[in-house]
């Protein structure tokens, strides 16, 4: 028949691929110095956390001492402009050519942060599901807030997926950490300017995420570890990619300005936010929640998310993860100044509303 529209029509999108190179699989960390050597760089800063030291060192160990300038292991939550400078001085003063991010989310955004600064070229290796490896997007915490950016000079230049450098990631921290990367995902489908490949990745890497996590969580061992341990890297690389990609939304804008100004854990935050965020956008992204709820397996996906964080023992109220009430009004302030681009327009009743339901920890509703 003439006239119908053509049933499930690709929408007109923009599409924009960056280089960058990833290695996947388990034992991948032993490329190490192949990486540098592929970039064609010399001496290496690798940075971490204080609680990584010891893998730090083992990246450091498997590079030689003549290609490590030094370890850097002061990166903390949400980088703060202190943190970022004393960095940057050290990887100056110890003549580093790049960085090398051995780490979650606060390490290679700590990278980013050099990079941002000097240009210095970085190889992330991740070691949580938060996929920041993935994108151009830094955030830097100065006077109580945190502003974020984009800049290609921040992407890392290759990325080094080991699955078994997070088989001792404790399982709570897994769990936080992977419903964080299906929070990139699931904004990806709703995104302004997304795209079909990114639809395709978000959910395949939702779908991976909602598999390996019972699994990990469920004190799985052996081999049943290892291969949910490489589901869930390979869905945070998914997830990350579509974070690096489009735009994020609503969600996003809450968790940094609850991480940021509040100093909430991130991870944390992204779980407890993201299905009360969702049920927000319900009525404005319907087909983008339903392919949320299918890749999960869930009949509603604010519903879905919320069971899944509560059966696997997360947090799924901000008040367990320390923010106050008296905060909630600031915070709802703060989440309406620049706003992103989001599919329902912003209302601060109906904000202010969100932010009460996830301070509670209330079920989202079906929308």
């Amino acid at each position: 028949m003439t006239g119908l529209p053509y049933p499930n029509a690709v929408p007109p999108f923009v599409y924009a691929s960056r280089a960058q190179r990833v290695v996947f699989g388990p034992g991948s960390l032993r490329g190490l110095a192949a990486e540098l050597d592929a970039l064609g760089l010399k001496r290496a800063l690798v940075l971490c956390t204080p609680q990584q030291r010891a893998q730090a060192e083992q990246a450091a160990a498997l590079l030689g001492a003549p290609r490590v300038a030094g370890i850097f292991d002061q990166a903390v939550m949400h980088v703060p402009i202190e943190t970022a400078r004393q960095a940057r001085q050290a990887a100056s003063e110890l003549g580093a050519d790049c960085a090398v991010a051995v780490g979650g989310g606060s390490t290679i955004g700590l990278g980013k942060a050099i990079a941002l600064d000097s240009g210095l070229p970085i190889i992330a290796v991740p070691t949580t599901y938060a996929g920041s490896e993935m994108t151009p997007i830094y955030g830097i915490t100065e006077a109580g807030l945190k502003k974020t950016g984009k800049d290609d000079r921040v992407l890392p230049r290759s990325v080094v997926y080991d699955p078994e450098l997070s088989l001792a990631l404790p399982a709570a921290m897994s769990v936080t950490s992977g419903i964080n990367a299906i929070a990139h995902a699931a904004e990806g489908l709703y995104a302004r300017d997304g795209n079909p490949v990114m639809d395709l990745m978000a959910q395949e890497g939702i779908r991976a995420l909602a598999r390996a996590l019972p699994v990990i969580a469920g004190g799985a061992d052996g081999d049943a570890l290892r291969s949910a341990r490489g589901d869930a890297l390979y869905g945070a690389w998914l997830c990350g990619t579509v974070l690096g990609s489009v735009g994020m939304a609503l969600h996003h804008k809450l968790c940094h300005t609850l991480g940021g100004s509040f100093n909430l854990p991130h991870a944390e935050v992204h779980t407890v936010v993201l299905p009360q965020a969702l049920a927000y956008n319900a009525p404005a992204a319907p087909r983008a929640l339903e392919r949320v709820a299918a890749a999960l397996g869930a009949a509603d996906a604010p519903e879905g998310v919320f069971d899944l964080a509560k059966s696997l023992g997360a947090p799924t109220a901000l008040r367990e993860i320390g923010m106050r009430e008296e905060d909630l009004d600031r915070a709802c302030d703060i989440a309406l100044q620049t706003p992103y681009p989001n599919p329902r327009p912003l209302e601060r009743a109906a904000l202010r509303a969100l932010l009460q339901d996830a301070y509670e920890g209330a079920r989202p509703g079906r929308a």
